[in-house]
């Protein structure tokens, strides 16, 4: 199985104050259950890259990740956790899980004391799409906001969602559009909006198209 790096990374835009997220709940799991391989048919088809693993927390197995996202719902709600390091793949029922500071910290069937949880230290951690909590009212997940056409308000088209920016104060969509270069060749032109309610007039993932308040020569 390749490295995924065509899988866009997990986020989600907020127009208002990210609600704390509620600590992630416990899973039973079989006695057999631990660790297993995975394939390029195993994995999910709607698989989304929403953290890393940094260290090991504790001694009893528990793993400390960086999310991609404020929170790390989509870790704390995912009932199986998909790893990739390097060529390797394999995936692991998630026991528990918890904000801790701005990491998470989480336990997956197989991995039993700190040794072994080191041992998947750099792993990057996939959830199925379909496992994200539902979001709130105003807010999206970047993965479902990647393709999405971008028109102003008097239907001109401005291009489609090719990567999401966060530069600490708010998110950014990152929109590319056919151009021109100045020997006129095609080219890729690229426009940065603000993903604020000023610009940003609606969002509709059905129709994926983002209305926004800009103008074409901006």
């Amino acid at each position: 199985m390749a490295d995924r790096k065509e899988a866009p990374s997990f986020g989600a835009f907020v127009r208002k104050p990210a609600r704390e997220s509620a600590p992630g709940r416990a899973i039973k799991a079989s006695s057999d259950e631990g660790l297993r391989p995975e394939t390029a048919e195993s994995f999910p088809a709607d698989a989304v890259e929403v953290g890393a693993v940094i260290d090991a927390y504790g001694l009893k197995g528990w793993v400390k990740v960086a999310p991609h996202a404020q929170g790390g719902s989509a870790l704390l709600s995912g009932k199986r956790w998909w790893l990739v390091k390097g060529r390797e793949h394999r995936s692991s029922v998630r026991l528990a899980a918890k904000v801790h500071g701005d990491s998470v910290v989480g336990q997956i069937a197989g991995v039993a004391d700190r040794d072994a949880a080191l041992l998947l230290r750099g792993s990057r951690i996939y959830v199925s799409r379909a496992e994200f909590p539902a979001p709130a009212a105003d807010e999206y997940y970047w993965v479902d906001l990647m393709g999405l056409d971008v028109v102003n308000e008097t239907g001109i088209e401005l291009g489609h969602v090719a990567d999401l920016i966060d530069n600490g104060a708010q998110s950014v969509l990152r929109i590319e559009y056919p151009s021109m270069d100045k020997d006129g060749k095609p080219a890729t032109g690229e426009r940065l909006i603000p993903f604020v309610g000023v610009f940003v007039k609606t969002v509709d993932l059905a129709a994926k198209r983002i209305v926004v308040d800009w103008e074409a020569d901006y």
